[in-house]
């Protein structure tokens, strides 16, 4: 018999150390250098600073600065803003359920000076300036020190105490760019409040104080806020306010949406959502929209308490709070093509190839050189004896201005009364006008249905047909009439009067793997919406189709009228307009 196994004693429980306690929980609270700079900075503007400068050194890993001119503190006040679970933002127990400050929890300062040396002087408005200093943890005395009214905080040799959790950040540059990108989310919380942040040496940021939509502006360009549309909505639990990008104006990724909730900077799932689901059906699949949007709501009606980090919410109504920022948005998105027009990157635009691309050309003023003869017209050519009439003004009440000729069989050329030049993609347009005309059918009760003189018979895969058939019920509310037909075959019986005399054969076809691709999908209005998008493709004039002039104004002419008309139901654009500047730059006059 094998002898049995010798245990090994239980340890004792024991309590961990300060310093260590301190040091894990700097762990959640401190990431990384951008995590540190964004809690000092929070603290910065709970004191009322009005002005906020950092500096960086390392990317923030040598060296955080950060100085404000906020209401500072005493000595006794001093001491306490290092001591674990000290503040001055939660006056009552009962509070912690109704936060109106950035910070709350006491951890940082503490976790800071537990992983980092820390050092920290501030200076009330009406009393003298102190120094505390903290160093792995162990704590100096509040020593007299220097200094204007305010505080400064110093962070010096970032996780020095903790050298492995030092192995994990990234190249000074990348931590850096981290750090810089924390302030200026913070910068657009608060617009009020001027920023500048310098990184080794130099200045990488610089914002004087703004209102909220001079402060978008600043962070967030001129590019974006020229592409954008004010959002505005105001009730007794939620006030949302910003700019949000047209459908044309969109990124691979999340990161050009910035959103604040009760002046945080927040990340938060819910809104995101609200996001995706009101851009889905104006923007491609797998773009991300632009937007910064500011929500404010009763601060008992949320919950920031949810992670260290405070970057994540939990609203009291989450749903409320969702279908609200959704109708906001379709709202400001639902504007006719001529309200706004998209305007394309002409960054890499190069002359036509086969010219040459230095024909001399002698000014009209300049006087000819003796002996150099007088320059021939081409081909034959003479002027007109009579100048051509000149053309009728483009109306100014007509944004896409007037129609001018079609080009490919599939381009629109317009003229606005500005002068610029407008370019339709005839079938991206229409599809985007049969789109919203179907939609507000069924808004109504039910798109219109033209019955088949000769209802249609459909042959496609057994599964193709049984995924249509289990959707005819959806399919009815559009007006097409489809009911199985043996195996692998179905019987269109309607079409949506909109579509005309559109070939049912592949709407249907190309309905089955719309809805394939949605099957994971159980919501019945995002399978019309997807459904409606195929039919609009299916009834609109298509590329190649020749266009007369009264055609084609027409068009431009719905488009002015129609919501969302600037993009396709596919998010692709449908016009596009080059100024006198664009035109200029695409030829290298600018």
């Amino acid at each position: 018999m094998s002898a049995a196994p010798i245990m090994a004693p239980r340890p004792a429980i024991r309590l961990l150390s300060e310093t260590t306690a301190n040091r894990i929980a700097a762990g959640e609270v401190v990431e990384r250098p951008a995590a540190a700079l964004k809690e000092i900075v929070e603290n910065a503007l709970d004191a009322g600073a009005l002005r906020i400068a950092v500096t960086l050194e390392g990317g923030g890993m040598d060296r955080i600065l950060v100085e404000d001119d906020g209401i500072g503190m005493g000595p006794d006040d001093l001491a306490l803003a290092v001591e674990r679970h000290a503040t001055s933002k939660l006056p009552e127990e009962a509070t912690l359920f109704r936060i109106a400050t950035l910070g709350f929890r006491g951890e940082a300062l503490p976790s800071i000076g537990a992983v980092a040396r820390l050092s920290i002087t501030s200076c009330p408005r009406d009393g003298a300036a102190h120094r505390i200093n903290v160093e792995g943890g162990l704590k100096s005395d509040v020593a007299p020190a220097s200094g204007a009214p305010g505080t400064r905080v110093e962070v010096r040799d970032l996780f020095f105490a903790t050298p492995a959790r030092r192995k994990f950040l990234k190249h000074p540059r990348t931590e850096a760019e981290h750090a810089v990108e924390a302030v200026r989310r913070l910068a657009l919380a608060w617009p009020e409040v001027a920023f500048r942040v310098e990184s080794d040496g130099r200045e990488v940021l610089s914002l004087p104080a703004a209102d909220q939509e001079g402060r978008i502006r600043q962070v967030l360009g001129a590019a974006f806020a020229a592409a954008a549309v004010p959002v505005e909505a105001v009730s007794e639990t939620l006030d949302i306010s910003g700019l949000a990008a047209l459908p044309s104006h969109h990124r691979p990724t999340t990161l050009g949406q910035h959103l604040v909730v009760n002046r945080r900077p927040v990340r938060d799932p819910l809104l995101r959502v609200a996001l995706r689901v009101a851009y889905r059906d104006v923007i491609p699949q797998g773009r991300h929209p632009v937007a910064a949007l500011f929500l404010q709501v009763p601060p008992e009606s949320v919950d920031v308490n949810v992670h260290p980090m405070k970057t994540e919410l939990r609203f009291r109504d989450g749903e409320a709070v969702r279908g609200a920022l959704i109708s906001t948005l379709r709202k400001s998105l639902a504007i006719g093509a001529g309200t706004v027009v998209a305007v394309p990157s002409l960054a890499g635009a190069t002359p036509v190839a086969g010219f040459s691309e230095a024909l001399p050309v002698l000014p009209q003023s300049m006087p000819r050189p003796a002996g150099l003869p007088q320059p021939r017209l081409p081909l034959g050519f003479r002027p007109p004896s009579l100048p051509p009439p000149a053309p009728e003004p483009v109306d100014a009440a007509h944004p896409l201005g007037r129609a001018v000729a079609q080009i490919l069989d599939t381009f629109i050329i317009a003229e606005a009364a500005d002068g610029s030049l407008v370019l339709v993609d005839q079938h991206a347009a229409h599809e985007r006008l049969t789109h919203e005309a179907l939609s507000a059918q069924l808004l109504d009760g039910g798109v219109r249905a033209q019955p088949l003189l000769v209802p249609a018979v459909v042959d496609m895969p057994n599964a193709d047909a049984a995924r249509l058939l289990g959707a005819a019920e959806a399919l009815a509310r559009l007006g097409l009439e489809i009911e199985g037909f043996g195996a692998g075959a179905v019987l269109v019986r309607s079409l949506p009067a909109l579509l005309g005399a559109a070939d049912p054969a592949p709407l249907l076809r190309d309905m089955a793997e719309e809805l394939a691709v949605d099957a994971e999908s159980t919501a019945l209005e995002r399978k019309l919406d997807a459904a409606i998008a195929r039919l609009a493709c299916h009834g609109s004039i298509r590329a190649g189709r020749r266009m007369n002039a009264a055609e084609m104004d027409a068009l431009l002419r719905q488009m002015e009228a129609t919501p969302r008309a600037a993009t396709c139901s596919h998010g692709r654009p449908t016009v596009l307009k080059l100024d006198a500047a664009a035109l200029e730059r695409m030829f290298g006059r600018r």
